[in-house]
C-alpha cells in the first residue's frame, strides 16, 4: 500500500511539473518573435537562437543524465528529483514578470543554465522510482501510465493557454511550477532501493555531529565518485545486445523527435500564420489522443503485443506523421496529422521498459539516465542539423520550393528507428539475475 501511495503522489508531482512545464509551449514562440523580430511571421534569427539553446541544453543534459541517475541510485530518487523541480520555477519567473527584449534575454540565459541539469531529468528519475516499486512484468503498462499523466498535464496545460492572455500564462505556470516542488517535498515518500541506500543529499534531520565531520570527506569523494565513467557507460551498454539496439533506436528516435519540435512551430507558423491559439489547439488533439492511447490502449496492447512489436508500430506512425506534417497543403492538415499521437506515443515507454528489464534493481538510475543522456546528445546534434535546414527553406534563399523540407527529413530519421526497432527481439528479462549484485556493488 505504501509504493502505491508513493506512485500516486509521484503522478501528482509529475502532473503539476509537466502542466507548469507545457503550458508555455504554444506562447514561448510568439514570444521569442516579438523579441527578436517584432511584427513579422518568419524569422531566421529566432529559429537560430532557438536551435543553439536547444544544442547547448542537450550537451549539458549529455554530461549530466548518467550522473543523475547514478546518484539517484545512491541517495535516493526524492532527493535528486528536488533539484530540477526547483530550478524550473526561475526561469518561468522571468517572463512571467516582463517579455521585453532584455528579459528575454534573461531568461533565455537562465533557462540554457538551468536545463542543463532539469531537460529530462525529471522523466528520467520518475521511470527510476517507478522500476523501484512495479514488478518487471507490470512496468510496460506503468511507464504507459507514467506518460499518460504527462499527455494529460500536456492537454491540460495546453488548453489553459487557449484561454489565457500570454502575460497570463507565465504567470499560472511560474505559480504551478511553485507548487508541484512544495507537494513533491512534503508528500512524496523515497524510493528505497535497498538496506545499503547512503545518507540523502538533502537531509531530512541531523545526526551525531563527530560522525558526520569524520565521515564527511568520504561522502564527498563518493559524491564524484559517482560520476559514471565512459568505461562504464560502455559497460552497461555492451551487457546486452537488447540494451544496445534500445539505445540506438532511442538516439535516433530522439534525433527526429527534437528535430520535429525545434521546426514545426516555426514552420506553421511561416507557412499558415498560427499563432499561440492555433498552436494550442494543436497541442491539445495531440495530448489527448496521447493521452487516451496510453492510459487506455497501452496496458491493453503492450502484454498482448509485447513492448518490442508496440515501439515497433509507435516508430511507424511516428515517422508517418511527420512526413504527413512536411507535406500539408492547407491549414487542417496539421490537425489531421496531430491524431496520429494516438499511435506514436508508444514508442518511448517501450524503450524505457525494454531497458529496464536489462538491469538489476541497483542500476535501475543509471540505465534510464544513460538512456536520457543518449537522448540529449540527440538534443545536441538534431538542432544543429535541422535548424539551419529550416531557415533555409522558410526564407527566400531555399534553392527549391519546399517549406517543410526539413521536417520531411525528420520524418526519414525516424524511419531509421523503425527499421532498427524492428531488428529487436523479445528475451527474457535479465534483471532478476542482477539483484543478487546490488549488495556487492554496495560494498565494493
Amino acid at each position: 500500500m505504501g509504493k502505491l501511495s508513493g506512485l500516486r503522489h509521484l503522478f501528482m508531482t509529475l502532473f503539476l511539473h509537466n502542466f507548469a512545464s507545457f503550458m508555455v509551449i504554444p506562447a514561448i514562440t510568439d514570444v521569442t518573435m516579438a523579441a527578436l523580430c517584432p511584427g513579422r511571421d518568419e524569422c531566421s534569427l529566432a529559429i537560430y537562437i532557438s536551435g543553439f539553446q536547444q544544442a547547448i541544453i542537450g550537451l549539458g543534459s549529455f554530461v549530466m543524465m548518467p550522473l543523475v541517475g547514478n546518484l539517484s541510485d545512491k541517495h535516493g530518487r526524492k532527493a535528486l528529483l528536488t533539484v530540477p523541480i526547483t530550478l524550473t520555477i526561475f526561469p518561468l519567473a522571468i517572463l512571467a514578470y516582463s517579455r521585453t527584449r532584455s528579459f528575454f534575454y534573461a531568461y533565455y540565459i537562465l533557462k540554457i543554465l538551468t536545463a542543463m541539469f532539469c531537460e529530462g531529468s525529471v522523466h528520467c528519475l520518475s521511470l527510476a522510482y517507478v522500476a523501484d516499486n512495479v514488478p518487471e512484468g507490470r512496468r510496460a503498462s506503468a511507464f504507459g501510465i507514467l506518460s499518460g499523466i504527462g499527455s494529460c498535464a500536456f492537454v491540460c496545460g495546453t488548453l489553459s493557454t487557449r484561454f489565457l492572455s500570454t502575460a497570463s500564462t507565465f504567470q499560472v505556470s511560474t505559480a504551478m511550477a511553485m507548487l508541484s516542488a512544495v507537494y513533491m517535498r512534503v508528500f512524496l515518500p523515497d524510493s528505497i532501493i535497498n538496506d545499503n541506500l547512503s545518507t540523502p543529499i538533502i537531509s531530512e534531520g541531523k545526526s551525531d555531529g563527530v560522525a558526520n565531520q569524520n565521515e564527511e570527506p568520504d561522502k564527498k569523494m563518493q559524491v564524484f565518485k559517482t560520476m559514471p565513467s565512459m568505461e562504464d557507460m560502455l559497460a552497461l551498454l555492451k551487457s546486452s545486445l537488447t540494451f544496445s539496439q534500445a539505445a540506438i533506436v532511442s538516439f535516433v528516435s530522439n534525433l527526429a523527435d527534437v528535430g520535429l519540435h525545434a521546426s514545426l512551430l516555426y514552420y506553421l507558423k511561416a507557412r499558415f500564420h498560427f499563432n499561440k491559439d492555433q498552436f494550442a489547439d494543436l497541442m491539445v488533439i495531440t495530448g489527448v489522443a496521447g493521452t487516451i492511447s496510453q492510459l487506455l490502449l497501452m496496458p491493453i496492447l503492450a502484454p498482448a503485443l509485447g513492448e518490442e512489436r508496440l515501439l515497433s508500430v509507435g516508430l511507424f506512425f511516428s515517422s508517418a506523421h511527420m512526413i504527413f506534417y512536411s507535406i500539408a497543403w492547407s491549414f487542417w492538415v496539421p490537425y489531421a496529422a496531430a491524431m496520429f499521437s494516438l499511435f506514436y506515443v508508444f514508442s518511448q515507454p517501450c524503450i524505457r521498459s525494454i531497458v529496464s528489464k536489462q538491469v538489476g534493481p541497483c542500476e535501475q538510475g543509471k540505465a534510464q539516465g544513460i538512456i536520457s543522456g543518449i537522448g540529449s546528445f540527440a538534443n545536441v546534434a538534431s538542432p544543429l542539423a535541422f535548424s539551419p535546414l529550416t531557415a533555409l527553406f522558410l526564407s527566400e534563399r531555399a534553392p527549391f520550393y519546399f517549406p517543410g523540407f526539413s521536417i520531411m527529413c525528420v520524418g526519414f530519421a525516424s524511419m531509421i528507428a523503425f527499421v532498427q526497432s524492428l531488428m529487436i527481439r523479445a528475451i527474457p528479462p535479465i534483471s532478476s539475475q542482477r539483484v543478487g549484485n546490488c549488495n556487492y556493488m554496495e560494498t565494493a
